[in-house]
């Protein structure tokens, strides 16, 4: 799904952003809910900052990538964490590309993200290659999603990886069948 964000763009440096898990739901331009295999994922747009909210069994999940105002914790390279049974790690890099380069990634990602049934992306109204975009994805009993962050004035793409679930090589739960794997 691709829309047009309803709002100016603010979060204008990615050196800017910050990472949390566990805030709670913040106010979000646009909304994905989807349902993969059991588990309640809300891909949540919040300006050119995302935040993502899983549910899964008794695990509750949240990631948020923002501009947090008082936030003592910068975006970091990687962190790997247990929520309850389960392991969060999450993956960002910062990708500096010149502008023709810029504008044709921007171009690959929308197009990957704007008609992907667990996809959402967000553009901003003055530029089109300002955006925040998401996919979401059930794997091998675990639940992955990435995000792209588009800063054009500064050349700037923030990539970020999450995967959330039972650690691998673990046995598959139950909610899942065979056949589908």
């Amino acid at each position: 799904m691709l829309t047009t964000l309803q709002t100016s763009y603010t979060d204008t440096r990615a050196a800017d952003l910050a990472w949390a898990l566990g805030r709670d739901r913040l106010p979000a331009l646009a909304v994905l809910n989807l349902e993969l295999s059991g588990a309640k994922v809300e891909l949540r747009l919040l300006g050119a900052s995302h935040q993502v909210l899983l549910e899964e069994r008794e695990v509750l999940c949240s990631e948020t990538v923002a501009c947090m105002p008082g936030s003592s914790t910068p975006l970091p390279l990687g962190v790997a964490k247990r929520v309850g049974d389960w392991e969060y790690e999450f993956a960002a890099r910062v990708e500096t590309l010149s502008r023709g380069s810029f504008a044709g990634r921007a171009q690959e990602l929308l197009a990957l993200v704007a008609d992907h049934p667990n996809g959402l992306a967000g553009t901003f109204p003055g530029s089109p290659h300002a955006f925040t975009a998401m996919l979401a994805q059930r794997y091998e009993g675990q639940v992955r999603w990435r995000t792209w962050h588009a800063y054009p004035q500064e050349g700037q793409l923030v990539a970020t990886r999450t995967r959330v679930g039972l650690p691998m090589g673990a046995a598959t739960p139950p909610l899942e069948s065979p056949a589908l794997l």
